[in-house]
């Protein structure tokens, strides 16, 4: 058996955000969030995965969102590089679908609570050895939690497991193996042929039950992502000769024009050359917002209104 890689981001909604998923991501979510416990028995997934609209994978969002029967909302994202303010994007995220459950003049009653699940491929905090962190509301000198802790924040940091096969304990260390080493098996292990909804998970993994189109978009999306880091890498190489800040600039110019190319095609070169003249800080404020845009042209009124407040 050949399995896909469930860190790429377009594999990851196949696994977990496919109409047949439901289960799959019922256990998923019990074992990081609430240690194995049956606490979510329920769930409906949002704009469920589709090959044919995942076709192409620029124009496609391609987290999992899902409501649950408590009336939580979970927002999952699997996230392979480390980008320019990850962290404000994910605060920004969850406060969106936080917000836009309801319309002006309606009761804030109807709010529900959204978590954001992110797991990643690289260490987000090196200080900290959790491979979990939870982040809520609190009061700064007492730690007491906010009486509606609406927005929660929940990373999961995949390098830091290190666990074996014959190590594994329970759910959380089988779905955190499963993400980290599934493209690496030859085929279901032992220890999770008894748990039908590994086994469904294996099965949607396995590249024998994939469509040429599937692969061919599998196999774009694993391009695109090696081309971020070559260019991270050429970003680090040219600030090693030019300087560290020009390099860094370098750097971020070069993912953000990667980033915009990826999503709307082709960049005429009067705004290429007008994005070449921001500032640092100017270019990972664009980045940040470019995750919101539509088209080019939403590019273009950006700088318009940027140069215009100069």
């Amino acid at each position: 058996m050949k399995f896909i890689n469930p860190k790429i981001d377009f594999a990851f909604k196949k696994i977990f955000g496919s109409p047949q998923s439901k289960n799959i991501l019922i256990s998923f979510l019990n074992a990081l969030l609430y240690e194995g416990e049956p606490t979510i028995k329920d769930l409906k997934i949002i704009d469920p995965y589709l090959a044919p609209k995942i076709q192409g994978v620029k124009d496609t969002y391609l987290d999992v969102r899902a409501f649950l029967s408590s009336g939580q909302k979970v927002i999952i994202e699997m996230q392979v590089l480390n980008v320019a303010a990850l962290e404000k994007r994910i605060l920004y995220n969850a406060a969106k679908s936080y917000s836009l459950q309801i319309q002006k003049g309606q009761d804030y009653d109807l709010l529900n609570p959204v978590i954001a699940l992110t797991i990643t491929n690289f260490q987000m905090f090196e200080d900290s050895k959790e491979i979990i962190s939870w982040y809520v509301l609190k009061e700064k000198q007492s730690l007491t939690d906010y009486p509606e802790s609406d927005i929660e924040l929940v990373f999961v940091e995949l390098p830091k497991f290190h666990k074996k096969l014959e190590e594994l304990e329970d759910l959380k260390d089988k779905w955190m193996f499963f993400l980290r080493y599934c493209d690496e098996l030859p085929e279901i292990p032992e220890a999770y042929e008894d748990i039908p909804e590994f086994v469904r998970a294996f099965e949607i993994a396995n590249k024998a039950n994939m469509n040429e189109m599937e692969l061919e978009d599998l196999e774009r999306r694993e391009i695109f992502i090696q081309d971020q880091i070559g260019a991270r890498q050429l970003a680090f190489r040219k600030g090693e000769a030019q300087g560290r800040t020009e390099g860094i600039q370098v750097g971020q110019l070069q993912l953000l024009m990667l980033l915009l190319s990826s999503r709307f095609g082709a960049i005429a070169p009067e705004i290429e050359n007008r994005i070449a003249q921001l500032s640092a800080e100017e270019l990972q404020n664009l980045a940040v917002a470019a995750f919101n845009f539509n088209s080019i042209q939403d590019v273009a009124t950006w700088l318009d209104n940027l140069y215009s407040r100069r």
